[in-house]
């Protein structure tokens, strides 16, 4: 590999309640930051992959943190300050029903007003592979607006182009995200998708389609690779024709917001290295595993969680509610 991956989003401050409970009922909550195209390229660098994430944050502590945490994994920095908008805030609970609520602040947020011009002149085009999500194409119409002027410079070079749907309902309707992820999807090299996530880009219902034709039919609409999870059930992959399943990992779960962009991270990560496409899911599957063990999106987890014989198999990936404001 002669270059570096290239991802760009918002990253916002995470508050996260130190105990079980709803946020009105805490006494303290720890300070951290959160955003899934930071949290995947930690987890690149983590692996040894070179990465630069790109963002907007607000002249505000919020945003010193946010680079500086994100900075502080190795991951080479490009944010612009923006002295008109705020840095954004994400607060997650984790309640007494089980679940782990994230509630985003993020309306007219710096990270929100990302635009074309904030990727630097030849920054897409020294890349090894541009990635991407839904989130951004999500946020507002300049940051789409940013998706679309790097893919389009990604393939004017040659640059492989990485999308994972992240799909946040919140922030977008239903068709207007097909419409938007169907465009993106055609020229990526590879697509990441939920199962419920899949069925959205492909427009089917909930009960159609197995994991086998969802993996199939996601790889066709890009470039002949797609990678779907399934949170407790593992995940599939169609690979040039090729099927492929992976068990989950059993881990106890703590925390399972930012598994799926850990699981991203291992699979990109993998793959850019040489692995087959067999060991990048298994790889992908022990990354996201292991990210549901700590509380954190990013920080780094002990990777003896995946040899304990003590922990049961009750991993699921996608145990958790998002509200975006």
């Amino acid at each position: 590999m002669t270059g570096g991956v290239l991802t760009f989003g918002e990253t916002m401050l995470l508050l996260t309640g130190r105990d079980v409970g709803a946020v009105p009922d805490l006494e303290h909550m720890r300070v951290d930051t959160g955003g899934a195209e930071s949290n995947v390229a930690i987890g690149l660098v983590r692996a040894g992959v070179p990465t630069t994430w790109i963002g907007r944050v607000g002249t505000d502590p919020a945003g010193d943190r946010v680079t500086r945490d994100v900075r502080g994994e190795g991951v080479d920095v490009v944010a612009v300050s923006d002295p008109d908008h705020s840095t954004g805030i994400m607060m997650k609970e984790r309640l007494t029903d089980g679940r782990t609520r994230v509630t985003y602040h993020r309306r007219g947020s710096a990270g929100s007003a990302l635009r074309a011009e904030d990727l630097p002149v030849s920054v897409v085009e020294r890349a090894t592979l541009l990635h991407v999500t839904g989130i951004t194409l999500a946020l507002s119409d300049s940051a789409r607006d940013a998706v679309d002027a790097a893919i389009e410079r990604a393939d004017r070079a040659g640059v492989p182009v990485s999308f994972d749907v992240n799909h946040r309902p919140k922030l977008i309707d239903a068709d207007t995200a097909r419409e938007r992820y169907r465009s993106t999807a055609t020229h990526s090299s590879v697509v990441f998708a939920g199962d419920d996530e899949a069925r959205l880009v492909l427009g089917l219902t909930d009960d159609e389609g197995d994991d086998e034709t969802l993996a199939h039919e996601l790889a066709a609409l890009g470039r002949g690779r797609a990678v779907v999870k399934l949170g407790s059930r593992g995940a599939v992959a169609s690979i040039d024709g090729r099927f492929l399943r992976r068990p989950a990992t059993p881990v106890r779960v703590v925390d399972p917001v930012g598994a799926g962009d850990a699981f991203v991270a291992g699979w990109l990560a993998a793959t850019l290295t040489g692995a087959s496409p067999d060991e990048a899911l298994d790889r992908a599957a022990d990354a996201g595993a292991l990210a549901c063990t700590v509380e954190s999106d990013w920080r780094r987890p002990d990777p003896a969680a995946l040899h304990d014989p003590t922990i049961p198999a009750d991993v699921d990936h996608a145990v958790h509610d998002r509200v975006d404001r």
